[in-house]
């Protein structure tokens, strides 16, 4: 058999959880109706199994069944927010406020708008990729209608401060939408307690099935509503027509089941198993921590390694990358850490390393050693 390499690119993608799977298994074949047939007991059976996983998924971040839209990820419910916002509020105005470290499901979505009358501000970050409040306040206009800002980057790991971001959009009457694709699951998420109006999250990043996600839209205190952007049959409240994924769905709420009950005690794990992986990583000459200083997602360390620009070569024993999975088959390095002021070498010098569930301490061993094995054979250019 092959050789495999150490997995560590959870943030591009988790296994699906076994139990997961066993979740699943009986709504393609056994439970198979459609959850819009209300007149049998086969479309009851399913539309259970979507209401059950809507309230398993409210459990974990905190808000209503209700206000959970499905999705086919987290890239379709960014397109949902942003244009559907853009559309619904444009009496407003049409002035929306992000940031360069965003997605660039996000950024893409920023420039589309853009063509189309949307006025965007792209806040600067530090070198830590953190925003300046002051900044965020500052560029505020009478005829701005949306503050997108990520609540934790998927490159870095850095966590910004979405409830201050959401005391200043609360001040001044402004939907804030944050990319929480990364932070579901590992870290606490409270919809309520952390003022968030809108937010997206996908099931590939919580060991359940790809092909699947949700948007979170805030029914009261405030009431957001957004255009729809598929028409088509009125499912999902109206704003996301199409038949509803339920295997993916059920594999969804069960994955936000098992997280709600383990997120504490894996992110202890993860956090402590990290720190060693760092500790370890910066005894090698030149090696540095993007985005050390700020708070981080337990699981994630991206490391510049000065002046080998060789390091993603490294992925034939430890399966990690270089950046986002969803950018990653781009030649230019990394928006993240450009933003950052990292230079070209430098971004294409730095790997993340993402670590997961299934991810052990020997694994974390194995990849510093093989870093160290790898990095001696790469001679830094002068």
């Amino acid at each position: 058999m092959a050789f495999q390499p150490v997995y560590m690119d959870y943030n591009a993608t988790t296994p699906c959880d076994p139990a997961v799977v066993a979740a699943m298994l009986p709504y393609f074949s056994q439970h198979f109706g459609n959850a819009a047939s209300h007149n049998h007991s086969y479309g009851w059976e399913a539309g259970e199994a979507v209401k059950i996983a809507r309230e398993q998924l409210a459990d974990l971040i905190g808000a209503e069944p209700n206000e959970i839209i499905f999705t086919s990820g987290a890239t379709e419910a960014i397109n949902l927010a942003l244009k559907g916002v853009f559309e619904k509020y444009a009496r407003k105005g049409a002035h929306i406020i992000t940031a360069p470290t965003e997605h660039m499901a996000v950024l893409d979505t920023c420039s589309w708008l853009e063509k189309r009358g949307a006025e965007i501000t792209v806040l600067p970050v530090d070198h830590h990729g953190m925003i300046d409040l002051q900044v965020l306040e500052a560029s505020i206009r009478t005829d701005t209608i949306l503050i997108c800002l990520m609540l934790a980057n998927n490159e870095t790991g850095v966590i910004f401060p979405v409830r201050q971001i959401s005391e200043i959009a609360r001040k001044h009457r402004i939907v804030f939408f944050t990319d929480a694709t990364q932070a579901v699951g590992k870290i606490a998420v409270d919809v309520q307690e952390d003022g968030i109006d809108i937010m997206c999250c996908s099931s590939h990043k919580i060991y359940g099935p790809k092909g699947v996600g949700a948007l979170y839209v805030r029914r009261k205190d405030p009431r957001v509503t957004l255009a729809a952007q598929m028409q088509g049959g009125g499912h999902e409240k109206g704003l996301r027509s199409g038949t509803l994924n339920v295997p993916g769905i059920v594999g969804m709420g069960k994955a936000a089941e098992i997280c709600l009950g383990s997120q504490n005690e894996e992110g202890k794990r993860l956090s402590g198993l990290r720190d060693m992986l760092e500790r370890e990583m910066l005894a090698i000459p030149g090696a540095v921590i993007n985005g050390a200083g700020q708070p981080r997602l337990p699981q994630v360390a991206n490391i510049c390694f000065d002046g080998h620009s060789g390091v993603l070569g490294i992925t034939g024993k430890i399966a990690l990358s270089s950046g986002s999975a969803c950018t990653s088959a781009l030649p230019a390095p990394s928006h993240v850490l450009k933003a950052m002021g990292l230079s070209d070498e430098a971004a294409a010098s730095s790997l993340r390393f993402s670590l997961g569930r299934f991810t052990t301490e020997e694994e974390v061993r194995f990849a510093v050693e093989e870093m160290n094995r790898f990095l001696s054979k790469i001679e830094i250019p002068r």
